[in-house]
């Protein structure tokens, strides 16, 4: 096994999630300023930012399954990669890295086709309205023929980090940020190309990330290489990548439905303004919670290296470590969006409308968000373990079992208040039940620990 490997079970726990946690909060950070910064860009479009931001709030369900299928395969592989390797099994690793390649490009040319030919009926029934569905096709139209490559960054992104080279990762992502940026100011204000140019944009920088990575793998300095004979799928592999990467698959799946059902109830009992207040209000939610999924990422492979080792006591510090940071982080992002909420909404769009409905309701819609540390943290541990069944309930508990009902009682009662306050009753609930679950968890491994010190 490879000395960077090896380290993931001797080196201190704090040291370990700082190593791999930052390198991934960065590129968490960077992949999530894809996005955001072409809706700063793009709100602030002379004359159409408002409803160009709403046409923007109506494509996020697809990008989120964008997401989502890159979470499935990414996260999927990149937990069976570390867990292979901390079994020794470097060949069933590369195995699986090749298999998630062909599965990137299998699923990527099926949602690009798909949103091609039915984008229109999907964008109307994801809340688009006549107004708004102008500027909503111009951007995903684009977007999606990029889905492939935004699937391989996306998983390349997870596995170099399982492969043990964190900063090579970060480094990737922030470059292709980077270039983000400056394309999408090339494009929209010296091109004059609109709301398609930030999609251009977009793309054109995951292509680059995307053979970034595909280099690392195949003429890099990697543990793992990308081999041809490994891009036959393995029916075994692919059920295994599938069963560790649904718990966050469904919860991106999830948070899509989500995102539907609040666009409908956002136009019905605010108008377009409300759907295009609630995009400013994921974007922030993105860049706070970033960080977060960063240091999931960050703790999944020393868990799931010590976990295969049997070294128990090393997994669970890392849990404690890990959750411990996470809610640090969000109740600094809690602090913030509650007292300084119109300088940070102001960035996404200058119109006082949109930006008074923005304020009041991102105030509302993280009121609880310090206890989301717990629910996302304690989902991964689940999963980075290899238990997919309680790893699925809990992703699905936030944004399935208690946010979609909440979604759709609430409004009836509270008008659009009703689509704010879903999300922390979710909050409160999920977080309890998840802290019980993983509770029972930590505890069965501290009594298989007991007995095998008892029979030593």
């Amino acid at each position: 096994m490879q000395n960077n490997q090896q380290v993931l079970g001797t080196e201190p726990i704090g040291k370990l999630l700082v190593k791999y946690s930052l390198p991934a909060i960065i590129g968490m950070m960077v992949n999530g300023l894809y996005n955001v910064v072409d809706r700063i860009f793009i709100g602030n479009m002379p004359g159409v930012g408002p409803l160009a931001i709403t046409g923007l709030g109506v494509t996020m369900p697809i990008m989120t399954i964008m997401l989502a299928f890159g979470m499935l395969i990414g996260v999927g592989t990149a937990t069976n990669i570390s867990i292979r390797l901390g079994q020794g099994k470097k060949d069933e690793a590369e195995k699986l890295l090749g298999n998630a390649v062909t599965l990137a490009l299998i699923v990527g040319l099926t949602i690009m086709v798909t949103g091609l030919v039915f984008g229109d009926q999907i964008l109307q029934l994801f809340g688009a309205s006549p107004d708004s569905l102008v500027y909503a096709k111009a951007y995903i139209n684009v977007v999606l023929l990029g889905t492939v490559f935004n699937l391989i960054a996306f998983i390349f992104n997870s596995t170099i980090r399982g492969d043990g080279n964190p900063k090579l990762s970060a480094t990737i992502m922030v470059v292709g940020c980077g270039l983000n940026i400056i394309l999408d100011a090339l494009f929209i204000f010296v091109f004059n190309m609109g709301i398609r140019g930030a999609a251009f944009a977009t793309i054109i920088a995951q292509c680059i990330t995307a053979f970034w990575g595909l280099t690392y793998y195949t003429k890099g300095k990697s543990n793992l290489k990308l081999r041809k004979k490994n891009l036959k799928l393995d029916k075994a592999l692919v059920i295994t990548i599938a069963a560790i990467g649904s718990a966050p698959f469904a919860m991106q799946l999830a948070a899509s439905c989500v995102q539907v059902i609040s666009n409908n109830a956002l136009r019905t009992h605010g108008g377009d303004l409300a759907i295009g207040a609630m995009a400013t209000i994921n974007s922030i939610i993105t860049m706070v919670g970033m960080p977060i999924i960063g240091i999931s990422q960050g703790a999944q492979p020393i868990i799931g290296f010590n976990y295969g080792c049997e070294k128990y006591d090393r997994a669970e510090k890392t849990l404690k470590l890990a959750t411990i940071a996470a809610t640090l982080g969000l109740t600094i992002g809690w602090v913030v969006v509650q007292f300084f909420p119109e300088p940070i909404v102001s960035m996404f769009n200058r119109d006082a409308n949109l930006v008074a409905i923005s304020v009041d309701g991102i105030r509302k819609y993280l009121s609880m968000m310090p206890l989301i540390g717990m629910s996302m943290i304690g989902a991964n541990y689940i999963q980075s373990i290899g238990n997919a069944k309680k790893a699925m309930f809990l992703s699905l508990l936030r944004q399935v079992l208690l946010l979609v009902p909440m979604m759709l009682i609430l409004p009836k009662f509270l008008g659009l208040n009703g689509v704010w306050f879903a999300q922390p009753v979710a909050d409160v609930i999920s977080c309890i039940v998840t802290f019980l679950v993983v509770r029972k968890e930590v505890l069965s491994h501290r009594d298989k620990t007991d007995e095998a010190e008892s029979v030593a």
